[in-house]
């Protein structure tokens, strides 16, 4: 049951971050090109791409690789803490991940610390694009800690 709730919250999510306008978003940020070692100009929001990032295996892959990977701390199980991290990422034009931050986080830090750690560890996705040219887009993500 708690699974399928947790399923049905990041696919209300996701769907919702999936509505998007005509015109892109920028978002002017100070990082850098894991590639070049550049620094980024521009960062195109994630509702203002003419394609989306695309996790390998799509929205069912993303959750099930979270499901397998997230390990709930110990103390914080042991204690019956519950909780959400409300994260940000950047989906760089390799389909890297980087610049993980908190947006929201839970009230444990060992909950925060440990879905930062699931986003650092995932796979390449497929890169969004603007007129079919790669771009760094920023993207949100809860992760769910539920007992």
């Amino acid at each position: 049951m708690n699974r399928n709730l947790q399923y049905l919250f990041l696919c209300i999510t996701l769907l919702c971050l999936g509505i998007g306008g005509a015109a892109a978003q920028v978002s002017h940020v100070s990082t850098v090109n894991p590639l070049t070692g550049a620094p980024y100009e521009k960062v195109y929001d994630y509702d203002f791409v003419d394609e989306k990032p695309r996790f390998p295996g799509g929205d069912r892959g993303l959750f099930n690789f979270i499901n397998e990977t997230r390990e709930y701390p110990y103390e914080a199980y042991h204690n019956k803490v519950e909780g959400r991290v409300f994260c940000t990422f950047i989906i760089n034009p390799d389909g890297r991940v980087s610049d993980i931050s908190i947006v929201r986080g839970a009230s444990n830090d060992q909950l925060n610390r440990e879905a930062v750690r699931v986003i650092s560890v995932m796979p390449k996705w497929e890169a969004g694009k603007i007129n079919h040219k790669a771009v760094p887009v920023r993207c949100y993500l809860p992760i769910a800690f539920m007992l």
